[in-house]
């Protein structure tokens, strides 16, 4: 297998080397050994054995051409796919993933980095659940997936063409609430990789970077989805969210937020009956509250966590305080901004969301 991967990095450095697209570009090949966290009872029975993952990932270096870039202390971006065995080959099959990913550094060195990896996108899974052939496959509700992979990694520099690292693997996969059951996969892996570059590798740039800005941001926000329900129904739910928001820009790579948000379920009426209320009004299917946020930023791209708190309008299906929102959101120019968000309850995902919005600035210099 060493000499299959050293021939394949050959014969594309031979091949490849002098091409502009390829400049600053790396080829990594990582293996994973580890398990299935047993997050429901079912776990226990189902997964039989330990997991294991290969992956393969093409990836660039940034070099410092925007401010970004420095700030963050040179990222990387690519894309991997990666082959996962769930633990029981009859039951859940095997996952197979495609996810772009970005990787920032902690500590870097020249001769050993800190890094963090976070990755989202599809994934395919072999097995699912069905009521009369595969009815214990109840993690995983239909073949398509989303995907998202968290990494912790250290990593050390032997030549300027060569580096390995090791670390820790998180990933969850599950259909978002778009099929039912959908429990979800949690996978927890070390793993151990070798990257070699495949194009010309540029110099860093260094250039001063201008002073932070703090800045006053107020958005309004339309959102739309959908959802199945817990009930099993067929059917995919409407769901929508308004939202006003004020985020004050503290730091340039951190916003704090605040904000109103007004929902609407139109499972509410299923859900209810299903669970045993007769009393359903059109009212229950708004709830309302109020969230707080956290945003890290690059450039205009961000994510963002947000904590709500229920307040006016109850949640009639969870009976939940509080809910959460995770979001990437993108500022298409200086008014118009989308993002794509996943609500949830804790750790129960609830639907997806694509939204679209209008914000507006009030800045001042700050003094530094």
């Amino acid at each position: 297998m060493k000499k299959i991967v050293l021939l394949l990095v050959f014969k594309i450095n031979i091949t490849s080397a002098q091409a502009p697209i390829l400049k600053n570009t790396w080829l990594r090949f990582d293996g994973n050994y580890g398990f299935v966290i047993p997050e429901y009872q079912n776990i226990n029975y189902t997964v039989q054995q330990p997991i294991g993952a290969l992956e393969i990932s093409l990836f660039k270096r940034t070099i410092g051409k925007s401010e970004w870039e420095q700030i963050y202390k040179y990222p990387e971006y690519g894309l991997t796919v990666q082959l996962t065995s769930l633990g029981n080959k009859k039951v859940l099959g095997t996952e197979t993933g495609l996810f772009p990913f970005v990787q920032f550094y902690i500590i870097r060195k020249p001769k050993i980095q800190f890094t963090h990896q976070y990755g989202l996108g599809l994934g395919y899974a072999s097995k699912k659940f069905d009521l009369a052939s595969n009815y214990d496959a109840v993690s995983i509700g239909s073949h398509l997936n989303i995907h998202f992979n968290f990494k912790l990694g250290l990593r050390f520099q032997l030549s300027q063409s060569w580096n390995v690292a090791t670390g820790l693997s998180f990933t969850h996969f599950s259909n978002a609430n778009m099929a039912e059951p959908n429990l979800g996969l949690n996978l927890l892996y070390g793993n151990l990789g070798v990257a070699h570059t495949i194009g010309e590798q540029e110099k860093y740039i260094e250039k001063e970077i201008e002073s932070h800005f703090v800045k006053h941001e107020f958005d309004f926000i339309y959102a739309a989805g959908g959802k199945h329900t817990r009930a099993l129904q067929s059917n995919i739910f409407f769901t929508s969210s308004l939202s006003a928001e004020y985020n004050f820009h503290w730091k340039r790579k951190f916003h704090l937020g605040i904000g109103l948000d007004l929902f609407y379920d139109s499972s509410t009426k299923v859900e209810m009956a299903a669970n045993g209320y007769e009393k359903y009004r059109s009212l229950d299917d708004f709830s309302s509250g109020i969230h707080f946020s956290q945003e890290i930023v690059y450039n205009r791209f961000s994510f963002i966590l947000q904590e709500g708190i229920y307040v006016g309008l109850e949640n009639k299906i969870n009976h939940a305080a509080i809910y959460n929102r995770a979001i990437l959101r993108f500022k298409l120019n200086n008014h118009f901004l989308m993002h794509f968000s996943m609500k949830s309850h804790l750790h129960i995902l609830d639907y997806p969301e694509l939204g679209f919005g209008y914000y507006f600035l009030n800045k001042k210099r700050k003094n530094s």
